[in-house]
């Protein structure tokens, strides 16, 4: 720390060459004293070099640019203040000094750049000699000067009123002016040229001329304030500095916020090209919206509307990728199999190709299977294969007509409906549109949205699409629409009608074992972090023995965690120090995941005695097998059936046991069973409901196996729909129940002879020629086909 007056005199002789320090935000005067921290270190290094010194006196000029930190001789005014330290204490990090203004003085010359700034200086004279006429008008201005400061002090918040007695003090008008420009608020720029101003005179008279401008800003100021809180009511005073900002742009004519959002959102619905509908709504609600204040609720309200019109892509198209042989390659490289879905993308593309975008109408496709088969993945397939933008809605629980069609604007928090919402989303006008879940639309008191549907899926009328919220006309007819559903039945009927239905039925082995290899493995490598290293590789064995020990689906959710299950724990196994590489055969699956959850054998065993048929059964989920089981005990005439059947159901089983007894003697059945026993059905698992009039033939045959002791043969299931008469009537499903019974290890199948066609045009061909189907048109054909010969 060093103190003492280095000046020692009055008459200071200033060097001709001095250290430069730059200083930044303010400017120092001669005759004043200031504080500064200083903390860059080349600063740092300029001060200790000159508090050694004899003189202790530095340059200091301000920058003319505050945010350079590095400064350069070019980045500081050149005409500054020759100043002396006169006290200096050292902290860690900076040093605080205390200088003192000696002189005015202007770079010549920089004579050195490193470690800091050294200039070359000369005096800036100061007049002395004035007329007795020049003395008076300072002593004037001088006064004059000193008055304005005081009042400028009092009406300035930011000033303390200690600085009113500062300048009544001072006799020498020089460092009057000095000291008033020194801690008046104003530029940098501003004080910069009091400084450079060598004459005394001429100084006064600006600062006067600052000064008083000064005070005609703050008593507008003070008149604005006074305007604002006059005009505001008790309930207003929350908006105090909204009103006084709009108070200032009146006074300096200035636009104000309002009109600014005004004009804004005008040239947005310029630009929006909206059709000519939209455009007037928008431009009736902004006019509304001029002559509102910002805080009435309907501003917001207003404002809201209006961006909502200009956000939607009124005019943005994609252009359709009519490659056909593209489109294919691209289909065929994100799903296996499907061909149907997909030639019906490739024929409305082959269409397209001949027609104008307009001219034709958009094919509302459902594609409808069970989970897992690549529905939704598909939709996002045919995105990208026709070059469109891509937007899925749920609809799955939606029980609000406004969720589709908006909430009206009366209403508080209204919003678009979702199908407007997701075109936003799209960002295009002619984007795919996938509607998940339309079987699980609900219905209440709030409306049905199926019906809301209607409209949206309707090629006649989609045209012409009026949203609650917008209320006005959104052609939605250049958008492909996609909807997915598990099941049909729960569809509206109108709107099924609306929809061309593609059925995805269950994947057979060999196509789960393509998916799984070209689709499942990578993607679950990859993401356990094991695609790079190649230590774990699966076997087509491997891969069957998950599909079919560990998985019965007719898609390949359930199949995709079990290969995740493998990737878990060869990726353990390769973190605990294993180097092999791991090949995922028959044998490591089982080691990885257990045993074997379903067997073949199962079949066998539970149609090892008489009275155990096995049948087959459609569910939303793919087909599956149905094991029926009967039972006699003694009794009287009654047939008790359990297994959650439906009425349905119970009547296909009182036709079968009528059946049974009219044709007794032809299956070799004693006529009075019946009068003195009790006949139980059971259809396993209990908890699940079940009906349907499928299972005629395999009660009909579990109740002639369990009569005439014949047991049905193992690996046979069958389905059909019987009469009294003893005709077996065809069903539905067929190739889901086909494809389950070949999961479940069915060597023959029995079903209805008018289905061949259903069998010849929906089931693959290796599925045919791995199974044997019979056709059957009675239930005395059906039965020489599932019966042993011999009673057991």
């Amino acid at each position: 720390m060093g103190e003492g007056d280095p000046t020692g005199s009055r008459a200071v002789v200033i060097p001709d060459q001095l250290s430069l320090l730059p200083i930044k935000d303010t400017v120092l005067f001669p005759m004043v004293v200031m504080p500064l921290i200083v903390s860059r270190e080349s600063s740092m290094k300029l001060v200790d070099d000159a508090v050694v010194g004899e003189t202790r006196i530095i340059a200091l000029a301000a920058l003319n640019d505050p945010n350079v930190e590095a400064p350069r001789y070019s980045d500081v005014y050149h005409v500054g203040v020759a100043a002396a330290i006169h006290t200096m204490l050292r902290l860690p990090e900076h040093q605080r000094l205390i200088v003192q203004g000696l002189k005015r003085v202007r770079f010549t010359e920089c004579i050195q750049s490193e470690p800091y700034l050294r200039v070359k200086v000369e005096e800036m004279p100061d007049e002395r000699d004035w007329s007795a006429d020049e003395e008076m008008e300072i002593e004037a201005t001088s006064r004059k000067v000193a008055t304005a400061f005081q009042r400028v002090v009092a009406l300035s918040p930011n000033l303390p009123d200690e600085l009113q007695g500062v300048a009544a003090g001072i006799q020498k008008p020089g460092v009057l002016a000095d000291t008033v420009a020194l801690h008046l608020p104003i530029p940098i720029p501003e004080k910069q040229e009091l400084l450079e101003i060598p004459g005394t005179r001429q100084r006064l008279r600006t600062l006067l001329s600052i000064l008083m401008r000064e005070i005609d800003v703050l008593e507008l100021g003070s008149k604005i304030q006074s305007q604002v809180h006059s005009e505001m009511g008790k309930t207003q005073r929350e908006y105090y500095l909204r009103e006084q900002m709009k108070a200032i742009q009146r006074e300096l004519g200035e636009t104000d916020e309002r009109t600014a959002e005004a004009e804004e959102l005008r040239a947005k619905v310029e630009e929006a090209r909206m059709p000519e509908e939209a455009t007037k709504e928008a431009m009736r609600e902004l006019d509304r919206l001029s002559r509102m204040p910002p805080a009435a609720p309907e501003y917001t309200v207003a404002r809201t509307f209006i961006d909502s019109l200009v956000s939607l892509p009124w005019n943005v198209y994609t252009q359709d990728n009519l490659d056909i042989p593209q489109v294919h390659e691209i289909l065929d490289e994100d799903h296996y199999g499907l061909d149907k879905v997909k030639d019906r993308i490739l024929e409305y593309l082959s269409v397209r190709k001949f027609k104008a975008a307009g001219e034709i109408r958009h094919p509302i496709l459902c594609f409808a299977g069970p989970p897992g088969v690549g529905k939704t993945s598909l939709g996002k397939s045919i995105a990208r294969a026709l070059g469109r933008n891509f937007v899925r809605m749920s609809l799955g629980g939606i029980r609000d007509e406004a969720e589709i069609r908006g909430h009206r604007r009366t209403y508080i928090g209204a919003l678009p409906g979702q199908i407007v919402q997701g075109i936003k989303r799209a960002g295009s006008h002619n984007p795919v549109f996938m509607l998940d879940e339309i079987d699980k639309v609900g219905a209440d008191f709030r409306g049905d949205p199926s019906s809301a549907l209607l409209e949206v899926l309707d090629p006649e009328q989609n045209s012409s699409f009026r949203d609650h919220y917008l209320e006005v006309t959104f052609d939605l007819s250049k958008v492909l629409f996609i909807t997915t559903a598990n099941v049909l039945d729960t569809i509206l009927p109108p709107l099924r009608d609306r929809m061309e239905i593609l059925e995805i039925a269950g994947y057979t082995e060999e196509e789960k074992l393509g998916i799984a290899v070209r689709h499942l493995i990578p993607k679950q490598l990859d993401e356990h972090g094991l695609k790079k290293t190649k230590n774990l590789s699966f076997t087509d064995k491997g891969v069957l023995e998950m599909i079919r020990g560990y998985t019965r689906e007719a898609g390949v959710r359930n199949l995709e965690r079990q290969i995740a299950a493998i990737c878990r724990k060869a990726a353990r196994a390769f973190a605990e120090g294993r180097m092999k590489p791991l090949r995922a055969n028959p044998k490591l699956v089982q080691e990885f995941l257990g045993a074997p959850r379903y067997t073949y054998e199962e079949l066998a065993d539970r149609t090892n005695e008489p009275g155990v048929a096995v049948g087959l059964a459609w569910t939303p989920t793919g087909g599956d097998v149905l094991f029926v089981e009967a039972t006699r005990m003694e009794g009287g005439k009654q047939l008790i059936m359990t297994g959650q059947l439906g009425d349905v159901m119970k009547e296909s089983a009182q036709a079968a046991l009528s059946y049974v007894r009219s044709h007794s003697s032809e299956l070799g059945v004693d006529p009075k069973f019946y009068k003195d026993e009790d006949i139980h059905l059971h259809v396993p698992a209990g908890a699940i409901p079940k009906d349907g009039p499928s299972a005629g033939v395999t009660i009909v045959a579990a109740l002639a196996s369990l009569l005439s002791g014949k047991r049905v043969k193992p690996r046979v299931a069958m389905t059909g729909e019987i009469t009294l008469r003893g005709k077996v009537l065809p069903v539905g499903g067929i190739k889901e129940k086909i494809l389950a019974a070949r999961r479940a290890g069915v060597e023959t199948v029995i079903v209805p002879k008018d289905n061949r066609k259903d069998v010849m045009e929906e089931v693959p061909a290796n599925v045919r020629e791995a199974m044997k189907v019979e056709y059957v048109d009675t239930v005395s054909r059906m039965l020489e086909l599932a019966l042993d010969s011999a009673a057991k």
